[in-house]
């Protein structure tokens, strides 16, 4: 790890690369620029095996100081703020970002402080340091004796929850290799893998039931975060799920609620499509099926759907790896779409599950062109 006079030397390298950066770099030179300045080495060598790989096709793709204006910039500089304001700093909730509801769970709490991370934080170090701490300390507070994280057995977050965290348990361990973050990372892992289905999916419940895919998917999130950092997840675990995945998709490109049959959505297919991705599968009719319907659903500042954040947390992701045109338009159509709707303290009107979540994911789509946080890279 770095110490706080370097820490403020790499931000200050960060800002300087993203200025200098506009002369049509192409993201390989950004990254390799990146690392010439250090940046790699205030997280682990998890993030230099992955997150500096280049996707198929992006030689022609714009450079992040191109995506990210000066607009973007300061949009994702008062979400940040937001979340550092709203953040409960002392008594038995420290960490969280409320005393009760969805702002008071581990998923809001895991999703502030990987969008902490994903601005360049680093857990301990700089602005945000002390912030990701007790994001990091909340979380593990609240992994239960059978390895369940939520804050209460029968918490309203349900399996949601413990896959959020378990991702950003995942990239906290993997910067920090803190061992009682990876004692309880494990737990988590196990209580997962031991709570699949047959069919090879995940319900609400930490318990075997046939599954749905939008829990499903951020089981698989969050155990490829888990098997980068260096946690065993068994290959048949991680075999089925995949299937399960494959067998959601239907015929038009869409991916279905459930195997059995439920609504095909928006949320569905970019969840399932990123679970592809992430499974290492890049190309191919599945993906391809699935990114050509995605593009009705382009953001246009119109409609928004009732599940506006965790949608495009999904469907950002799905066209960064993606990557070539498809990348090209999509991001600048969700930043602007972002920037417009963005209210004057930082946090946007629109989120599905209380305004903390919100901040936390806008916060994470517009920072996805930085490529700093592993398991959303290659």
């Amino acid at each position: 790890m770095v110490n706080e006079p370097e820490q403020r030397g790499l931000s200050t390298a960060r800002e300087s690369l993203q200025r200098d950066s506009r002369d049509q770099q192409s993201r390989r030179g950004f990254h390799k620029s990146a690392v010439a300045a250090g940046l790699a080495a205030m997280m682990s060598p998890v993030l230099s095996t992955s997150a500096f790989g280049d996707r198929k096709n992006s030689e022609d793709e714009k450079s992040p100081a191109e995506l990210i204006t000066p607009a973007a910039q300061a949009t994702i500089d008062k979400s940040l703020a937001y979340l550092l304001r709203n953040q409960v700093k002392s008594g038995r909730n420290r960490g969280a970002f409320g005393n009760g509801g969805y702002s008071g769970g581990v998923a809001t709490a895991s999703l502030a402080g990987l969008s902490m991370m994903c601005a360049g934080h680093a857990p301990g170090q700089g602005k945000f340091g002390k912030a990701i701490d007790h994001c990091i300390d909340f979380v593990l507070k609240n992994v239960r004796d059978t390895g369940y994280i939520a804050k209460s057995e029968n918490s309203n977050e349900n399996m949601y929850g413990h896959g959020f965290s378990m991702l950003f348990l995942s990239q906290a361990y993997g910067m920090t290799q803190k061992a009682e973050i990876g004692k309880k990372l494990r737990m988590a892992v196990e209580l997962t893998c031991s709570t699949q289905h047959e069919t090879g999916g995940w319900r609400y419940q930490p318990r075997k039931s046939e599954g749905d895919l939008s829990i499903t998917v951020c089981q698989i999130m969050g155990l490829r975060g888990a098997r980068d950092a260096g946690i065993d997840v068994p290959d048949d675990v991680r075999k089925l799920c995949i299937k399960y995945v494959q067998d959601s998709q239907n015929k038009n490109g869409s991916f279905r609620y459930t195997l059995r049959g439920g609504h095909s959505t928006f949320a569905m297919t970019a969840a399932g499509v990123t679970s592809l991705y992430s499974a290492g599968i890049y190309e191919g009719e599945q993906v391809e099926k699935a990114l050509k319907y995605l593009q009705k659903f382009k953001p246009a500042g119109g409609n928004r759907s009732s599940h506006y954040f965790y949608s495009n947390y999904y469907a950002v992701q799905a066209m960064w790896h993606a990557g070539g045109e498809y990348w090209n338009k999509w991001y600048p159509a969700i930043r602007d779409e972002l920037v417009k709707g963005q209210l004057a303290d930082g946090s946007w009107p629109f989120s599905e599950a209380e305004a903390p979540f919100g901040a936390a994911m806008g916060g994470i789509i517009l920072q996805m062109p930085l490529n700093y946080v592993p398991v959303f890279s290659p």
